[in-house]
């Protein structure tokens, strides 16, 4: 098993380096085509002509876009993403001093997804055939309906706002010091001995990641329940029932453990897209996160810091597949070779 997952691993990370290239390409030509000038946008206002061409072929914007992008993957392979126009600050720093927030946000919400999908998942094939099948599923196709952004602001209207018993800005209360260890807040609080920190940061935390995790979880608790209907089907739940064990022991034993496989793809699948929409979450909480610097670097246009954020969440998508298509290998016997 172990052979077979490292195969997989090395395959993906082959198949990674011309999907990144590709990536890479086409998001440098892209915001090559914008009609911005980083320049000009890198000097004072009152900067003469001279002075922003001695800028432009300072940065090698002189130069064809081809030898532009080469330059530039070139730098970026080894650490260098350019510099942030608007910040004056390394792009590379700026990516890696938010990243790890993001993630933080991002496996929360895909846990609390994960339980309230599972959750909903068994109950909606718990209820089918009886008069509350159509109330369940009602409530799911609404739950899917909705999307994060508006998850996040009727949260925050109703547990900030209204009840004001959860706070919803920043990622710790004000005034409290927040360590820097390993990058997660959560973990370097707790490495640290402050517990007044973790729980400040956890309270929230709860609003943005509850937000995502409602938009996600309704497409888990459908693709379970059609799965458990599949596998209601096969021939060893019926073997099993003729052996005597009861319904709550054959779901949760038997039919569960082989339904988690395609609703494991497709949890791998939403985090991959959970973490790109942590974006608009981000905003609105005024959460410290990659799609926070994100927005910010777009409003201004900034081109090297949209490069290198744009570089990073494909890298990051990339190696959640990878992760999943490993799990995947382990928990199904079939796909491992001798």
């Amino acid at each position: 098993m172990v052979t077979t997952v490292l195969k997989l691993i090395a395959r993906r990370l082959l198949v990674a380096i011309p999907i990144l290239l590709i990536v890479s390409a086409l998001l440098f030509c892209v915001l090559r085509m914008l009609p911005v000038d980083p320049a000009a946008m890198s000097l004072p206002p009152n900067a003469t002509i001279e002075e922003v061409e001695a800028k432009r072929r300072e940065m090698g914007l002189d130069k064809p876009l081809p030898q532009q992008y080469l330059i530039w993957i070139s730098d970026a392979l080894h650490g260098d993403f350019g510099r942030s126009i608007a910040l004056r600050r390394d792009a590379g720093s700026l990516v890696a001093a938010t990243l790890p927030a993001t993630i933080q946000l991002a496996v929360c919400a895909m846990i609390i997804a994960a339980i309230l999908g599972v959750g909903g998942g068994l109950l909606l094939f718990h209820v089918r055939g009886t008069l509350l099948e159509p109330v369940v599923d009602l409530v799911s196709v609404l739950l899917l309906s909705i999307p994060e952004f508006l998850w996040g602001l009727i949260l925050l209207f109703v547990f900030g706002v209204a009840l004001q018993v959860l706070p919803f800005t920043g990622e710790v209360s004000p005034g409290l010091p927040i360590p820097h260890v390993a990058g997660f807040l959560l973990l370097d609080s707790l490495l640290v001995g402050r517990l007044d920190v973790f729980l400040s940061a956890c309270s929230h935390l709860i609003l943005p990641a509850v937000a995502l995790g409602l938009a996600f979880s309704p497409t888990i608790m459908r693709v379970l329940r059609s799965s458990l209907f599949d596998i209601y089907h096969e021939d060893y739940i019926a073997q099993a029932r003729l052996r005597g064990l009861s319904e709550s022991r054959i779901l949760l034993r038997h039919a569960l453990k082989n339904a988690s496989l395609p609703t494991l793809t497709l949890a791998g699948v939403q985090f991959g897209i959970l973490f790109g929409g942590t974006l608009l979450v981000e905003v609105i909480y005024s959460y410290p996160g990659m799609g926070n610097l994100m927005v910010d670097a777009v409003r201004n246009a900034d081109l090297p810091l949209i490069q290198a954020i744009g570089l990073t969440y494909c890298v990051v998508v990339l190696i959640i597949n990878t992760m999943v298509d490993s799990f995947y290998v382990v928990l199904n016997p079939k796909l491992r070779v001798r």
